[in-house]
């Protein structure tokens, strides 16, 4: 009787581990780079849920889809909405559906325009599911972004 060849079988880390047992270069590289969670938010007044706008954080690199203060983030925009592995199980609140980080949280599986799923770091621009070309600063906005509530977040 033949013996059967050995099946190595690799298991991605995001599929064998919780969130919060990520590594920091882990949990980083989770993030699809959508730049979605850099969109202000408003609350809706009668429904009490938030709405995106089409309005970025000025931290925002708006052609990298990246933030130029990344590690100060949070200091410097005291609005700034991070995603940490002790707030994961509020991120429904204000991350987009298609979050990767959100995803995991709720045991699905990442879409195939993620780069770890295509090995593409430009997937997610290509897939149309990152903000890149459909967004403005806020200098450029002025004070009233209700004018530039959006729904696209959601459904791409």
């Amino acid at each position: 009787m033949s013996k059967q060849p050995e099946k190595n079988f690799c298991v991605p880390f995001w599929k064998s581990k919780r969130l919060a047992e990520m590594s920091r270069q882990e949990w980083e590289s989770v993030c699809d780079g959508c730049a979605k969670c850099c969109l202000n938010q408003l609350e809706d007044i009668e429904t009490g849920m938030l709405v995106f706008t089409d309005v970025c954080c000025e931290l925002l690199d708006q052609k990298k889809c990246r933030c130029t203060r990344y590690d100060e983030r949070k200091s410097l925009v005291s609005r700034c909405m991070v995603i940490t592995p002790e707030n994961i199980d509020r991120c429904s609140e204000f991350a987009p559906s298609s979050c990767a980080y959100r995803l995991l949280y709720e045991g699905k599986e990442l879409p195939i325009w993620h780069p770890l799923i295509s090995g593409n770091p430009d997937s997610v621009v290509e897939a149309g599911m990152s903000v890149r070309g459909r967004i403005r600063s806020e200098s450029s906005a002025g004070d009233d972004w209700e004018e530039y509530v959006v729904d696209w977040p959601e459904d791409c």
